[in-house]
């Protein structure tokens, strides 16, 4: 009898790769879904097949589906300030929709869905649970919300059975959107809009590769979500105070106002979303300095047996020593020569 193929979508993305890479390491067949052909070459060093799928367009996924024991949906379109709002819930919603129709027509048995730990936004009493209010307050978060949802529904009536995966603020080495925030810090250019006193919860793209693993194999497990994060929270201040030192540089100290700053990113991001430009400050980046993020992952812990492999503090040194491999991050901790 031969070795069951599970299917990933997005696979050419950050989270995708490194779940590709978990299962190859652990002997798991894997059919890698992309949409674009340049992304096929990378892929097929690693996986038994590679294939183009997209999920706008439902007579492409057939192909991507047939014959496998289950899916993993990572797939979506991130935050882009240049694209319309519909083609969010395209893609994140009404593309889920269109996954789940044929995973069902070609038989696939599970399903395990990447939502996001935004569709609770702001948590007013930290730590968060899966029981939280859902009020998400972005078109990301608010068009995975519907996805979930969508999900959630096919779970419950058993068109298909799986869970729904939340992950906290995801980060590891290689990671190219938190590489800017580790060189502002280097290069000494990092400030605070606010206190910096808002919770922060990080979770390392390997042990949430880890999750999605232990999800799919948790077949007694259908219509749940669990929300996936790192051993602990803590202010974005403790964050950047770990990070500065890790870097051995100063500790940054400066704090602007949050309302200047807000106003000035609706103004900006009005004048930049017109002509599809992404603008270099907008409202959601000022946000970032004041949600408070943090959870509670007693239910994964419990159900899936999840448990994260090291401390925030193990994994920055892991993430700077990725950076500087790769000459994104520099040796020398003055950062004078970083461009």
């Amino acid at each position: 009898m031969s070795q069951p193929v599970f299917l990933v979508t997005g696979a050419a993305g950050f989270v995708g790769q490194h779940l590709v890479q978990h299962l190859v390491d652990r002997d798991v067949r894997v059919r890698a879904m992309v949409r674009r052909p340049e992304q096929v070459e990378p892929l097929k060093k690693l996986v038994d097949e590679v294939v183009i799928g997209d999920l706008q367009k439902a007579e492409t996924l057939p192909a991507a589906v047939e014959g496998v024991a289950g899916v993993y949906h990572i797939g979506a379109v991130f935050r882009q300030d240049s694209i319309p709002d519909s083609v969010f819930y395209d893609i994140n919603a009404e593309g889920v929709r269109r996954m789940l129709d044929a995973s069902i027509a070609a038989g696939v048995p599970r399903f395990v869905h990447c939502s996001t730990n935004g569709v609770h936004s702001h948590i007013e009493h930290p730590p968060a649970d899966e029981t939280a209010p859902l009020n998400p307050s972005d078109v990301y978060q608010k068009s995975k919300l519907v996805g979930e949802e969508i999900v959630m529904e096919y779970f419950d009536i058993g068109r298909i059975h799986g869970a729904v995966i939340r992950p906290a603020m995801i980060y590891g080495p290689g990671d190219a959107r938190t590489l800017k925030l580790f060189r502002m810090i280097a290069k000494r250019q990092f400030f605070y809009i606010g206190r910096g006193d808002a919770y922060t919860h990080w979770l390392d793209v390997r042990d949430l590769a880890n999750a999605f693993h232990l999800a799919m194999d948790a077949t007694d497990v259908n219509g749940e979500a669990f929300l996936i994060a790192g051993e602990e929270f803590r202010t974005l201040q403790e964050s950047v105070r770990e990070i500065a030192e890790q870097l051995e540089v100063p500790e940054p100290k400066l704090h602007l106002p949050v309302a200047p700053v807000m106003a000035l990113a609706h103004v900006v991001e009005a004048v930049c979303k017109p002509f599809g430009v992404e603008p270099p400050l907008f409202p959601r980046r000022v946000s970032f300095f004041l949600k408070n993020r943090a959870f509670d992952i007693s239910k994964a812990r419990k159900m899936l047996g999840f448990s994260p492999r090291q401390s925030f503090r193990d994994e920055v040194s892991e993430i700077i020593a990725a950076y500087r491999q790769t000459g994104d991050l520099p040796d020398d901790p003055s950062g004078a020569q970083l461009s």
